[in-house]
């Protein structure tokens, strides 16, 4: 019987080899498999015409920690006991990602707007608003009742350096990350010789709608031609051939490209704070315990001591004189507290955080229990006739309204001009075919449904008046909700919050317009890995 066994394993190891014979060897699926193009030709073979790139392993950028996907139950186990029924469990599928080691901080956006004072001066009556939208509102951290001086320090003192940014709308934080997608793809080409190093220090012409973007990096852009080294980007893509022609249709490939940075999800953002991955049994996870029962330290010098920051009861943000239990009566250092098992940091205290989906109060897991996210909007770019891409010019420029009353900009001179195609943020929850009385026996004309919204809460707008005070327009229609398509899930809780906050299931809304001193936020990235990847143990 035992030989019968190894002669069958034999004779299906041997049809394995004989059906993969052939073409050259190629890292697929995690282990090394023979590859054979339908073609005939091999890959990014030097007399063909296509180069599909180097495959590359996935790498972390500078601050990114890698977050292997898995399935976990979202949402609260325990009791709630707040009563709000809008974290109630679900099982839910995440892709591997890569996710902020920190909050972002007031270096990082402070390089931001220094960069967007630099290449946009305000000096300019056309850039005038794109500055000074982007700065943070300082004033948040004003109280009529409280004597501080952060609304002068916070943000500019160095002291503050590596504090978390605050006073950023949801939608500034947006604009953060396109803009960071584009530096760090900057920075890459840099390094590997595409662009030169000098490019801020010798040339004058990475500024206004000239800067460079990712996007017309990879559409081969004429305006890019000032900037890339083709001998040195022939060499970092792969593309083995001088001719032009080859070389102008192979232009487009995405090696060595910096992946695009965004909010995380709220699905990413609490599977991530988790941590799931390090407290398992094999395939099980051991238990789902929220971080309020491991907030103190156990052993050394943090014995007894709070390990993340937030209000322990009404007065009482830091412990007494003498043993201030966690040391911050307000924001702290992004590293000041032990990290959870994937090495993030402030996952649950310091500062909450925006993510990247519009809130609603049920998770919809029977439309999708795959990478949940809701709030796609799908936005195509525009062309020129002759095929082109068509760019915003400066006196396009379209904004935002914040709260405040400042414009945030919805695109920059020079990038190129998007279109929306798709607006799912009402999918099966706001929409009229969600309503009760869908359709009532008849279906509207396309018009009638796009009117219609489920939620309803009080339009929120500002403007500047003849004197430059700003006000808020006053809405007088009936309203029966606070839920719009402009309410953003924040996670996580902060220096203010109670340590119920302080558990990962928990959500709560803000709108998109508003900043607050006790939000912030951390970028993410997709993770170019394979999806199939298996774990050993």
């Amino acid at each position: 019987m035992k030989k019968l066994k190894v002669f069958s394993l034999f004779v299906v190891s041997s049809s394995l080899v004989l059906v993969s014979c052939g073409g050259n060897n190629t890292k697929r699926g995690g282990g090394t498999r023979k590859f054979v193009s339908q073609t005939g030709w091999k890959p990014n073979d030097a007399k063909g015409w296509f180069f599909s790139g180097k495959q590359q392993k996935p790498k972390a950028w500078p601050g990114m920690v890698y977050v292997q996907g898995g399935t976990f139950t979202m949402g609260e186990v325990k009791d709630d006991v707040m009563h709000d029924w809008n974290n109630t469990p679900h099982r839910m599928q995440v892709s591997s990602f890569f996710i902020g080691e920190t909050e972002t901080t007031n270096y990082d956006y402070r390089s931001y707007v220094t960069w967007l004072k630099y290449v946009f001066p305000p000096s300019d009556p056309q850039f005038k608003d794109v500055y000074n939208g982007a700065l943070p509102d300082t004033l948040v951290w004003s109280n009529k009742l409280s004597r501080n001086d952060y609304s002068e320090t916070y943000f500019r003192s160095p002291q503050f350096d590596y504090y978390p940014v605050v006073g950023v709308s949801w939608l500034q934080a947006s604009r953060y990350c396109e803009w960071l997608t584009d530096r760090a793809n900057e920075k890459a080409l840099m390094d590997q010789g595409v662009i030169s190093k000098d490019l801020y220090v010798n040339s004058n012409n990475n500024q206004g709608q000239a800067s460079f973007t990712l996007d017309k990096y990879k559409a081969n852009d004429p305006e890019m031609k000032a900037y890339i080294n083709e001998q040195r980007l022939k060499k970092s893509s792969g593309i083995k051939t001088t001719n032009q022609r080859i070389l102008a249709v192979n232009r487009n490939a995405t090696s060595g490209i910096v992946t695009k940075f965004r909010l995380p999800t709220e699905v990413e953002w609490e599977f991530a704070a988790l941590g799931l991955q390090k407290d398992r049994n094999y395939n099980l996870y051991k238990g789902k315990t929220p971080v309020i029962g491991n907030i103190r330290g156990r052993k050394g010098r943090n014995k007894g001591m709070f390990l993340q920051n937030f209000k322990y009861g009404q007065g009482d943000y830091s412990g007494v004189a003498g043993w201030n239990n966690d040391g911050s009566a307000m924001t702290s250092d992004v590293k000041q507290y032990p990290s959870n098992d994937l090495g993030l940091y402030d996952m649950y205290g310091n500062v909450a955080e925006w993510t990247a989906d519009v809130y609603r109060p049920i998770i919809d897991e029977d439309a999708s229990d795959f990478d949940y996210y809701r709030g796609n909007v799908v936005r195509k770019k525009v062309r020129n006739a002759d095929g082109s891409y068509e760019k915003v010019d400066p006196a396009q420029i379209k904004y935002d309204t914040l709260a405040d009353g400042r414009l945030i900009y919805k695109n920059l001179p020079g990038h190129y001009k998007e279109e929306v195609v798709g607006d799912y943020r009402n999918y099966r929850d706001g929409d009229y075919s969600s309503s009760l009385n869908a359709y009532n026996g008849k279906v509207p004309d396309s018009a009638q449904e796009a009117k219609y919204n489920m939620y309803n809460s009080p339009r929120i707008k500002f403007y500047v008046d003849s004197k430059g005070r700003v006000v808020l327009e006053k809405d007088k229609k009936m309203r029966t909700s606070e839920v719009t398509n402009t309410v953003k899930v924040v996670k996580g809780g902060s220096w203010k919050d109670a340590a119920y906050w302080l558990d990962p299931g928990q959500r709560r809304y803000k709108e998109e317009s508003k900043a607050y001193n006790w939000i912030g936020f951390r970028v993410a990235q997709d993770a170019k890995d394979n999806a199939n990847k298996r774990s050993k143990r």
